[in-house]
Formats: structure tokens, C-alpha cells, sequence
């Protein structure tokens, strides 16, 4: 087997294993009327359940093939698509389908995909920034691009448990990274190392305005729940982008606000014109499965600002204070 076609079973072979409750939500989303088929359509029957070539072009479609690897990807999709049926028939002569989880997967994969179709259409495809917009935000961000700056650090990787007001009295008074390390290593306390590289284009600007602030070689933690970090400072470095450069990244962004602005107003007017009830103003919170099933739809990510504040920046800040 060639290196492309092992490539492409592997990315399928997951999906051959998905929970039933995932097959059946697939299914019952882009189940079609059988009637309706026209002669050659149809590639394989199983168990009298047709598979139909509108199927297999929605599977290489969703897979991103490209037209070289389409012979090869065509065939392993195809048993990927009897598989999947097999498994649903099964599912049906148990009928998991009518298990009522699965019946509220489905009924909840049906409406995310609807409304992200209604938004799609209702909003169109993002349009693409004029040069001037990217110009404009080019120059109204300088600590993204033109003055950007990458900051070197190192870290001690060791319980959260271990930092009691010893430890903190230690790393108070150490001069460096290494001082605190030979501290733990004399009390048998285990620990990890790591580099890091961050950009003010990657951090939120507080975040990024403490670090350059700080002083090479300066000490600070960041509490990240069992386990927390010790950081160095190591160096910091100009790291400008030039216009040409950075104009993709740029377009994209834009591109992507504008689709979202559109969406937000969409959401606004229908809010606005809808009669919405509140019949509980606390509900209780329901405790939920720390991930989602394999394979239910998402809604669209929204987009963030390059530099925009997220969880991890926001734990840095707090270890800088």
C-alpha cells in the first residue's frame, strides 16, 4: 500500500468505528427517498438498503480529496459507506433508534444543521477585505505586526501541590530558573521542562504589556488547576511582519469578522421580531459529559481578533500580578 492510500484509511478507519448513536444521526439527517432514485445512481446494495453515488460525492466532498486521489479514496469511502450501513441496519433491528438520547442526538444534530445552512445562505459568502482595510488594521495594530515582539521563556513544570510557602519563599529569593530546580532536585520534589515561544501577536496586549515590561530572567508562576508553572523569562526579541506578509492573515481576520458581524445582526433582527418566554429565570445547571460524542456538529467558531484574550492568557496575566 502506497504511502497516499494508507494516508487515506487511516482517516477513515474512525470513522468506521463511531458509536452507533453518531451512525444514527448521520443517517437519519441525509436519509433521501429511496423512490426518488434514477437508474445508476445506485453503486452497492446492502441488505436491500441502497448506497448511491450522491452519497460517495458527499463523503470525498467532506474528506477534501483532491481529483488524483479520488480513484483510490473513491473505493475505500465506498466500504466506509457499507460499513456505516451495516452497523445502521443492526442499530434498527435493536432499535436504537428509537432509544430517546439518540432520538434527542439526531433531533439536535437536524437543528444545528438547518440553522447553519440558514445562516449560510442568509449571509452568503464572506466577502473579501478591500486593500485599504487591510492596510487600515495593519496600521492601527502595530503590536501585532510592525512592532511586534517574540518572548523566550522557560519553564518548571511541577505540582500545585508542591508550591507551599517554602517553595514560594525559594523562588522569592532564587536569582535564576536553575536555582529553583537544584532546590527541588535536593528534595526529590519531580518536576518537567519546557521552551516556549510567544509572539504579543499571540498573547492579549496585557498579557503582552507585563512581558515586555519584565526584566530577562524574572520569575513568575501561572496556576493551571493540578499542576502549575514556573517561568522564566529568557529573552525578548523584535520580531516585526511586513505588510506583504502579514496581508493573508489580515484578509482572513476580516473576512471572518464580517461574516460574523452578519451572523450577530441576523441573530439580533430575528431576536427583535420573536416573541421569546423565559418560564425558569435560574435554571438548574444539568451535569453534562466532559466532551461531546464523536462526530456531533459544531456551530461555527467565531472569530478572534489576532491577540485576543483566551483562557491560557488570562492565567498568564493572573501569574504576572
Amino acid at each position: 500500500m502506497n504511502q497516499t492510500s494508507h494516508t487515506l484509511h487511516a482517516s477513515c478507519a474512525p470513522r468506521l468505528l463511531c458509536a452507533a448513536l453518531v451512525l444514527l444521526a448521520a443517517a437519519g439527517l441525509s436519509a433521501c427517498g429511496d423512490k426518488d432514485k434514477k437508474p445508476g445512481q445506485s453503486l452497492a446494495s446492502v441488505n436491500g438498503k441502497e448506497i448511491t453515488i450522491l452519497q460517495l460525492n458527499e463523503e470525498l466532498q467532506r474528506a477534501g480529496v483532491q481529483a488524483p486521489q479520488q480513484a483510490t479514496a473513491s473505493k475505500q469511502l465506498l466500504e466506509s459507506l457499507i460499513d456505516r450501513q451495516l452497523l445502521q441496519n443492526e442499530a434498527e433491528k435493536e432499535k436504537i433508534d428509537r432509544d430517546p438520547k439518540v432520538m434527542q442526538a439526531i433531533e439536535r444534530a437536524k437543528a444545528l444543521i438547518v440553522a447553519q445552512a440558514y445562516m449560510q445562505k442568509r449571509i452568503g459568502a464572506a466577502v473579501r477585505p478591500g486593500k485599504p482595510e487591510v492596510e487600515a488594521y495593519f496600521t492601527q495594530n502595530p503590536q501585532f505586526f510592525a512592532q511586534r515582539k517574540q518572548f523566550d521563556m522557560r519553564q518548571l513544570i511541577l505540582p500545585t501541590s508542591a508550591l507551599n510557602d517554602e517553595l514560594k519563599a525559594v523562588i522569592d529569593g532564587a536569582r535564576s530558573l536553575e536555582d529553583v530546580a537544584q532546590w527541588l532536585d535536593g528534595r526529590k520534589i519531580a518536576y518537567g521542562r519546557n521552551q516556549v515561544s510567544r509572539t504579543s501577536a499571540d498573547l492579549a496586549p496585557e498579557l503582552s504589556s507585563k512581558l515586555a515590561a519584565m526584566a530577562k530572567g524574572q520569575l513568575f508562576i501561572v496556576r493551571e488547576g493540578e499542576r502549575s508553572l514556573l517561568v522564566s523569562l529568557a529573552d525578548v526579541k523584535d520580531s516585526p511582519v511586513g505588510l506583504d506578509a502579514a496581508t493573508p492573515q489580515i484578509e482572513q481576520f476580516l473576512a471572518n469578522k464580517k461574516s460574523k458581524d452578519a451572523a450577530d445582526a441576523e441573530l439580533k433582527r430575528l431576536r427583535a421580531s420573536a416573541k421569546i418566554e423565559y418560564f425558569n429565570k435560574d435554571p438548574v445547571p444539568v451535569p453534562v459529559p466532559a466532551t461531546a460524542p464523536a462526530g456531533t456538529p459544531a456551530a461555527p467558531a467565531a472569530a478572534a481578533p489576532a491577540g485576543s484574550t483566551n483562557e491560557a492568557n488570562e492565567r498568564g496575566v493572573a501569574g504576572l500580578k
